[in-house]
């Protein structure tokens, strides 16, 4: 076992803990990949040289540092690999660690009985031609003939499918990688039952969202909110945009949106958060162009906008709505 994969146990909407907690998980290695919104993969090689400690004793260690520190639990799943790693995270309780062995036997044992569903990169369409075939099972699919397999999903993806029955994980730890997503939010003093006040709430989080995108010359793909109530419950829905976007009008549309589908009519809201996940470099998205006066406006005002903030700071220019 040379991989933990660590979910800390964080509060609603208290994501800003998880750099802090990146760092705690830094001591022990510097092969730490971050997985937003709440958790990480560790490869501890070579921290286990370096303390004398197998994967499970550091994974315990991390516990508790993370407890006495940030009062922050955490689930821990530990494997050969991300893969067994972050599949071994889900099964994981707070206080144990769930380990798969390196051992063969000890992957089929663990892989063998789980859905199909659950190997990452099988989406629903092919769980569902899989099912249909009966191999519904990780267990029946690392039994069945690769030919078999590539005549019902393709040869590429066929071969990938059996690797990932057999245990066999090709990904690494990616230290330092690249945020995937943003996010912010929005708690509210009392519990707020003004459905104006939490669309203003929605303008605020998207106009953050998009300004910080547009200063890191990144777009988003996707965009999750999430909405917390009084009695501590969350919802959370999540919806792919048109085209990769950083532009704060097409980000407030896709939440009102999704906002409204939710029907919260007299809900008590305690709190707001908006994630935009798929994160890539804005030289590499394409944009449909309209030929609508109102939204090349719209861009053109808004990079003014930025221009202002840059100099002036981020309170300097705010939709109107936000002014009062």
């Amino acid at each position: 076992m040379s991989t933990l994969c660590v979910r800390f146990l964080l509060p609603p909407m208290y994501e800003a803990a998880l750099p802090r907690l990146l760092l705690l998980l830094g001591e022990f290695s510097p092969v730490v990949e971050a997985l937003p919104p709440d958790a990480a993969l560790v490869d501890v090689r070579g921290a286990m040289r370096y303390f004398g400690r197998d994967a499970v004793e550091l994974a315990s260690v991390i516990r508790v540092r993370a407890l006495a520190l940030y009062g922050v639990d955490c689930v821990i799943g530990a494997g050969p690999g991300p893969m067994l790693a972050r599949m071994a995270v889900r099964g994981a309780a707070p206080g144990v660690t769930l380990a798969v062995g390196p051992e063969p036997d000890a992957v089929a044992e663990f892989l063998g009985p789980k859905p199909v569903a659950e190997l990452p990169g099988v989406g629903r369409a092919t769980a569902r031609t899989l099912c249909s075939y009966g191999l519904d099972s990780v267990g029946k699919v690392a039994a069945a003939p690769l030919s078999t397999l590539q005549r019902l999903v393709g040869a590429r993806a066929g071969r990938e499918l059996r690797e990932k029955a057999h245990g066999i994980d090709r990904a690494r730890v990616v230290p330092n990688a690249a945020a995937r997503s943003l996010a912010s939010e929005r708690p509210f003093a009392r519990d707020e039952l003004d459905p104006a006040r939490h669309r203003r709430a929605l303008l605020s989080l998207t106009d953050e969202l998009g300004a910080r995108m547009r200063d890191e010359d990144q777009v988003c793909r996707s965009l999750t909110l999430t909405v917390r109530y009084a009695d501590r419950s969350t919802t959370t829905r999540t919806r792919t945009l048109p085209e990769p976007t950083a532009h704060s009008g097409a980000l407030t549309g896709s939440a009102y949106r999704m906002y409204d589908a939710l029907g919260l009519q007299r809900a008590r809201v305690r709190g707001i958060s908006l994630r935009a996940e798929g994160l890539g470099p804005a030289e590499h998205a394409a944009h449909q162009l309209m030929f609508d006066p109102v939204d090349d406006r719209a861009r053109r005002i808004e990079a003014v906008a930025d221009r202002a903030r840059a100099k002036f700071g981020p309170g300097a220019i705010v939709p109107g709505t936000l002014a009062a």
